[in-house]
């Protein structure tokens, strides 16, 4: 029961606890993202915008204008070229993946609190030095920053994923997954929108990088007052609250096993399907998060604030359509329609498919920008069916390892935040047109042959290895009775 204080704390909140948890896990993820992509949009105000060759048949498009906001100390900005440039949007995947592993397991022995919180933190503290970083040393020291900040956000998601396992019943799992995961989008919208808007009002990339490191020091501080590791931890939870969760993951989480059974996680068919979706959605996805502002800039010429408004669109209509995803992935499963199974391959192959097709059309769509923002927003805004297909599918598969289990996918998968960067910059030496298609038509071939690989193989269901006590033999009954349980749960 609950003492007079806490009843009193109880009563302040009008939304259940777990929800609580999920909107301060959404802004988790939004705030790492700010801080992760307003660089894309700063560097191209950093660095000296080359001409094209002249006399060159390249599709390039007429420009809004040519000028370009710089720092006034930096009137030509620095000298950095397109391979250059992708090894330092690519730098922050190499302290992202890092973390991941030793992330998750922190996560699930000790909780998700506060190997969250202070990941956000530190990548908070290292954006506030950004400016210092690369006045001090140039495109050396902006590199080793943006390998600090990767090693604090590389606990974010399995992290999150081991706090979800916790406080998100199964029926609610594709609604909450969605809005925690979908903070990326928001993220990407605040990061490259307001950092338009800061570098045109103020004429200095400086203020971009102060302005989300801030903001990424505050939501630490909320959330260390309001988040906590599970149910049973938290102080002023309702306890009307506290016996439907009980109830509603008890059915799904066993005890934790005092040792992680790597051999049967690792030779698991269905996790290694999970682990190519990601590939498929994070190379898609880093290659637009990453690039698309070089490409609005670089072809379409459009300036700094019309590229941070537009590059904002997409991520906006993403946002919106994986809470919509996830309500009707929710509704599918709950009616029976779709199995957990077929559900997360459905979902899954419409924001594989979709998307790729739409950055083929769009690359061809010459400058017609009209068109090729509406292709853009409509890809991201496909993608977003990611969230309650793959992305909660680490959750389906293992709940006691979920942290552990995002960390393998989501490292894996982070591994093309380096590659597709840096790939983009040397396939794209002069930013032209004709060069960007060949991008596009790699990213439609993997979007593809991952998608293959996941429906061939993955799987909804609770793995035998979640829990080491259970016979593999009786994993199939396990299966039958979670699909009926997932049912008849009800809404608190």
């Amino acid at each position: 029961m609950l003492s007079g204080w806490q009843l009193i704390l109880s009563k302040l909140f009008i939304i259940p606890q777990r929800w609580v948890m999920a909107i301060m896990g959404f802004l988790a993820v939004a705030n790492a993202y700010t801080m992760r992509v307003c660089l894309n949009i700063a560097i191209t105000q950093m660095v000296h915008r080359r001409p094209h060759a002249a006399g060159v048949d390249d599709g390039s498009c007429p420009g809004d204008i040519d000028e370009v906001i710089t720092d006034p100390t930096e009137i030509n900005g620095f000298e950095w070229d397109e391979e250059t440039q992708g090894i330092i949007l690519s730098a922050f995947y190499y302290g992202y993946i890092v973390t991941h592993l030793p992330g998750g397991m922190l996560a699930e022995r000790f909780g998700g609190k506060y190997s969250l919180g202070f990941g956000v933190l530190s990548t908070a503290v290292f954006t506030l030095l950004t400016p210092w970083a690369v006045n001090v040393g140039g495109a050396t020291g902006l590199i080793i920053l943006r390998v600090l900040e990767g090693l604090g956000e590389g606990t974010t998601f399995p992290a999150l994923n081991a706090m979800l396992a916790r406080w998100a019943p199964v029926s609610e799992r594709g609604r909450m997954g969605s809005l925690v995961f979908g903070g990326a989008q928001i993220g990407n919208i605040a990061g490259t929108y307001l950092s338009g808007l800061v570098m045109t009002e103020t004429g200095d990339w400086h203020s971009v990088f102060y302005l989300f490191g801030s903001i990424g020091i505050l939501w630490f501080i909320l959330w260390a007052l309001l988040c906590y590791n599970d149910p049973e931890s938290h102080p002023f939870i309702c306890d009307r609250e506290k016996k439907y969760l009980e109830e509603a993951l008890g059915r799904h989480r066993s005890s934790q096993p005092s040792a992680i059974p790597w051999k049967a996680i690792f030779t698991s068919v269905p996790l290694w399907a999970l682990v190519c979706a990601q590939i498929g959605h994070d190379y898609g996805y880093f290659t637009m998060v990453t690039d698309l502002p070089k490409y609005m800039t670089g072809v379409l010429k459009f300036d700094i604030h019309r590229t941070g408004t537009l590059a904002a669109l997409p991520y906006a209509v993403m946002w919106i359509s994986s809470i919509i995803f996830g309500w009707m992935c929710d509704k599918m499963v709950k009616r029976n329609w779709l199995t957990v199974t077929n559900a997360r391959k459905t979902f899954t192959t419409v924001a594989s498919v979709g998307p790729g097709i739409c950055m083929i059309l769009a690359s061809y769509s010459g400058c017609n920008t009209e068109t090729v923002v509406i292709l853009f927003t409509a890809s991201m805004g496909l993608m977003g069916a990611f969230y309650p297909g793959m992305k909660v599918n680490a959750l389906d598969l293992s709940s006691n390892y979920a942290g552990t289990i995002m960390a393998i996918v989501n490292g894996i998968g982070a591994i093309t935040g380096i590659i597709a960067p840096y790939l983009v910059g040397l396939l794209t030496p002069d930013s032209t047109l004709v060069q960007w298609r060949l991008v596009f038509w790699i990213a439609l071939a993997v979007f593809i042959i991952t998608n293959l690989v996941f429906v061939a193989w993955a799987s909804g269901d609770e793995q035998w290895w979640n829990s080491t006590t259970q016979d593999p033999s009786k994993h199939h009954e396990a299966e039958i009775v979670n699909d009926r349980s997932v049912n008849a749960e009800v809404k608190l």
